[in-house]
């Protein structure tokens, strides 16, 4: 990235900046439409999805993504064999800041119930969703290098959801790694009960 530089000594009487360059472009891949659906899944060399070292970042956002079930968990997993199992490896953490609608019980922290240790379950992204019909998750997934065969996969989260209960707003954030050197190939998002009613997930490649 090359340097900004003013083309005098002041801000103030600045005319003119360098350029900066270097900064990634979002490549849109694939969006997929949530209908009732068990689960969405983005796997690579099918359905025009990229999955693999085109990109070293890939990242999906979820746009209001609606439960058919109240209480449901919005949880994710990955794959190394295109889909037939998702059962990586995750070591993963879990905080989230909280607030309801009637401005009671605001909570900020370590969520040790929805984290992972070596283990092949599902991760949670959002816990206990409300289904109301204005309800519903929003947020994005980063995932770095899925196709390294010498690293493990890192990747991180941010969603908002609206909880059951007083309507409570919960921004989680949720960090870790797939434990594996093999190349994941394939990531799936659904409920842990229940079905996606509607909502969009697109993927992107960070160019």
């Amino acid at each position: 990235m090359s340097i900004v530089k003013l083309n005098n000594n002041g801000v103030k009487n600045a005319t003119a900046f360098g350029s900066i360059t270097g900064l990634g472009n979002l490549i849109l891949i694939k969006t997929q439409t949530a209908s009732s659906s068990a689960s969405i899944s983005f796997v690579d060399g099918t359905s025009s999805v990229v999955l693999d070292n085109t990109y070293k970042e890939y990242i999906f956002y979820f746009n209001n993504i609606h439960p058919a079930t109240s209480g449901a968990d919005f949880v994710f997993n990955m794959s190394v064999d295109t889909g037939s199992n998702y059962n990586v490896t995750k070591t993963t953490t879990y905080f989230r800041a909280a607030h309801s609608e009637g401005d009671q019980n605001p909570d900020f922290g370590y969520v040790t119930g929805r984290d992972l240790a070596q283990s092949t379950s599902d991760q949670i992204l959002g816990s206990t969703l409300m289904n109301d019909a204005d309800a519903g998750v929003s947020g994005s997934l980063h995932l770095f290098d899925p196709s390294s065969s010498v690293f493990v996969k890192h990747f991180n989260s941010r969603v908002n959801i609206m909880e059951t209960g007083a309507g409570i707003s919960n921004d989680n954030v949720i960090a870790g790694y797939a434990n594996t050197t093999s190349a994941v190939d394939a990531v799936i998002f659904k409920m842990s009960s229940g079905n996606c009613d509607t909502g969009t997930i697109s993927l992107y490649g960070v160019n």
